[in-house]
Formats: C-alpha cells, sequence, structure tokens
C-alpha cells in the first residue's frame, strides 16, 4: 500500500525536523556559554544522580577539613602548653636541687630561690588554664572558663573529651586532661611547688621533693607523647581529606564539566547541520497550487 504524501505533511515533517536540529544546536550553545554538561537533571538523570552523590561527599569532606583544621589548633595549642610547662618544671627541679644544699645557701639565698619558684607556680597554673577561642584546652567539655580555680581543683568532669571526626568512622581526641597532666588538688604540681617554697622560708630540706617533681615531669611528658601521636593522627587525616578533595572534584568535572574543544567542535558542525536544513527545505518545500491560483 503506497501512503498519500502530501503538501502539509512534508511541511510538518521538514518544521519537525528543524525544530529538533534547533533544539540540539541550543542546547550546545548553553553547553559552550555555561561549561556544564547538562542544566536541569532531566536533561542526564543518571548524570545528575552522580553529581548530587559526588557533592554530598564533597560537602562532607570539607566538613572533615574544617573539622580537621580545628582539632589541629587544639592538639597544637595543647602541646605548646606542655612543652613550655615541661621547660617551667624542668627550672624548679634545678632551683630545689640548688635550695636543698643547706650547707653553702643562707636565708636570704633560700629567699630568692622561694621567690622564683613561687613565680613559676604562677605561670605553671597560667599554662593550665590555656584557652583556645574562650574555652580551656585542659578542661573537656567544662565550661568553667579555667581548667583549675584558686584551689587548684580541677574544674573537668571525670572522663569528659574534647572530640573532632576527622573522616568516616575516625574521631580524635584533641584535648588533654588537666588532672593527669598537672594533677589536682593537694596533689597537684602547683601545690607541690607552694610546699617547696613553704619549706625552703622555715628552713626544712627541700630535697625530699625531688621525687615528687620527677613523676609529676614524667606524668607531663607522657600526656605530651599521647598528644604527638593524636596529632600525628590529624596530620594523617589532614593528607588524606586533601586527597580525597582532589579526586572528588576530578570525578565531578568528568560528570558535570564539559570539554570546551569539544563543544565547540559538535557546535560548529551542529550550525552546518541546521543551516543546511534550512536550505534543503527551502528548497523542497516550493509553492503550492493554490498559492499559484491566487
Amino acid at each position: 500500500m503506497i501512503s498519500r504524501v502530501t503538501a502539509g505533511s512534508m511541511a510538518h515533517t521538514a518544521m519537525r525536523q528543524l525544530q529538533s536540529n534547533l533544539a540540539q544546536l541550543a542546547r550546545l550553545q548553553e553547553q559552550a556559554t555555561s561549561q556544564r554538561a547538562f542544566s536541569s537533571p532531566s536533561d542526564d538523570p543518571a548524570a545528575a544522580a552522580t553529581t548530587l552523590q559526588v557533592h554530598a561527599q564533597q560537602r562532607r569532606n570539607d566538613q572533615y577539613a574544617r573539622n580537621i583544621d580545628d582539632g589541629l589548633a587544639w592538639v597544637t595549642t595543647v602541646d605548646n602548653a606542655i612543652s613550655s610547662s615541661t621547660v617551667l618544671l624542668q627550672r624548679a627541679r634545678d632551683l630545689i636541687v640548688r635550695g636543698a644544699n643547706d650547707g653553702a645557701l643562707d636565708a636570704t639565698a633560700k629567699e630568692a630561690i622561694a621567690v622564683e619558684l613561687d613565680g613559676i607556680r604562677g605561670e605553671l597554673l597560667a599554662r593550665a588554664n590555656t584557652t583556645l577561642l574562650g574555652r580551656s584546652v585542659f578542661a573537656g567539655t567544662s565550661d568553667a572558663g579555667v581548667a583549675f580555680d584558686s584551689s587548684y581543683t580541677h574544674t573537668g568532669a571525670a572522663g569528659a573529651q574534647v572530640l573532632r571526626r576527622v573522616s568516616d568512622g575516625t574521631t580524635v581526641r584533641v584535648d588533654a586532661d588537666g588532672a593527669e597532666v598537672f594533677g589536682t588538688g593537694d596533689d597537684s604540681v602547683f601545690a607541690l611547688l607552694d610546699a617547696v617554697v613553704a619549706d625552703l622560708r622555715s628552713g626544712v630540706n627541700v630535697s625530699g621533693h625531688l621525687s615528687a617533681i620527677d613523676r609529676r615531669m614524667s606524668a607531663m611528658l607522657g600526656a605530651q607523647g599521647a598528644v604527638g601521636a593524636r596529632q600525628n593522627q590529624i596530620e594523617r587525616a589532614k593528607e588524606a581529606a586533601v586527597d580525597d578533595a582532589v579526586s572528588l572534584e576530578s570525578r565531578r568535572a568528568a560528570v558535570e564539566d564539559v570539554d570546551s574543544v569539544e563543544v565547540l567542535v559538535r557546535l560548529q558542525a551542529q550550525e552546518l547541520v541546521y543551516r543546511s536544513a534550512l536550505a534543503v527545505t527551502g528548497r523542497v518545500l516550493q509553492p503550492s497550487l493554490l498559492e499559484f491560483l491566487r
């Protein structure tokens, strides 16, 4: 059976083809100007779904990067505070060794040592109350404002920790337990130095305090080692986050962005196709008999 082809059907088919070519041309022009492979999810549902997943991973990775930077600030602050505290405590030990030499020191010399030790105790207390952005780095989650009050009591809750999530499934502690580093109350390094100062001023030999000073020094060094290990862990997480950021951006660009050169070539080809279609349509759709009769 032979179907009947009319001028109207030819015109309708030609216009449909022209519209299709024009739509393709418009899509390529949009890609060339926006540099994006699609402008709406309906253009490429599969690519749009992949893009949403990649963007979600990028946002999660960006949050991890912020957590890492904040965590590094915490552990660096803690490490610096403990490091300076060990230097102060070593100076205090040297002074105690000197002050224990009763035969070579008179009351005036011992008073001078006592005054310096008292100053070291004040500096140690200041280090123990180190803060970062208004929060004490040795008081855990406490909001007391200071890790140690005037009675040298540790204000942090037992077992409370400041944590930062640095990757999927990895959480790192970024603070330090002030009671572990400096002691608390009468067992604190501050009370210990007060006792040394009192003995110097009362004429009691202070050599018996050296073992307590050494124990406190060991506790500080042990805490500093643990902080250093956590700092290394966060540094490794930072390197991984940077690598993930680069990888995710490459995946996003592969799905969402276009190759500029390829798009321009396709755009020029489509322009040629459209112009050719216009020329052919103009030649094929000649005036009909009715138009001649008019």
